[in-house]
């Protein structure tokens, strides 16, 4: 059974879907990602040697003001209440590991913004280190669970 695109009117075009009629609810959402970077960024990141300054800092700031304008970067998004926000990041042999996690109570739910938040932290650590090694590379942003809404909860499997 095929769904009609919510985000499609009859012609065809695009719109942003009216949720006027919904009620707020508690919702949440939260994704992870990595920035890949070779040894010598790992120790300089450990180490605190960065020439940019705090990096996990800097990058955190740059997850959470991302998660607020969210519907600003991404055209059919709607402008919703963001509530909090918690962006996490740890230093492993291979990299920054990210995880985002973003809360609201409003009528739609918040995986664009744990996304934008894990996208946007990824790309300052990249920021930050470029100067140390230019092949970092940004990896697996995905979301990793959603509660609340309509669809109810949902985890990405193991």
């Amino acid at each position: 059974m095929t769904q009609p695109f919510t985000h499609l009117d009859a012609a065809g075009h695009a719109r942003m879907v009216d949720v006027t009629h919904k009620q707020p609810t508690v919702r949440a959402a939260t994704a992870s990602g990595r920035v890949v970077c070779g040894p010598d960024v790992v120790a300089a990141l450990r180490d605190g040697r960065v020439p940019k300054g705090d990096v996990l800092a800097v990058a955190r700031v740059a997850g959470i003001a991302a998660a607020k304008r969210t519907a600003e970067l991404l055209p059919l998004a709607h402008v919703i209440g963001v509530h909090g926000v918690v962006v996490d990041l740890r230093v492993e042999d291979d990299g920054v590991a990210i995880e985002a996690t973003v809360r609201t109570a409003d009528r739609t739910g918040v995986e664009m913004e744990a996304l934008t938040a894990v996208s946007v932290t990824a790309l300052a650590v990249v920021d930050m280190v470029k100067g140390l090694d230019k092949s970092v590379s940004i990896a697996a942003v995905r979301l990793e669970a959603k509660t609340g809404g309509k669809s109810g909860d949902w985890r990405r499997e193991p």
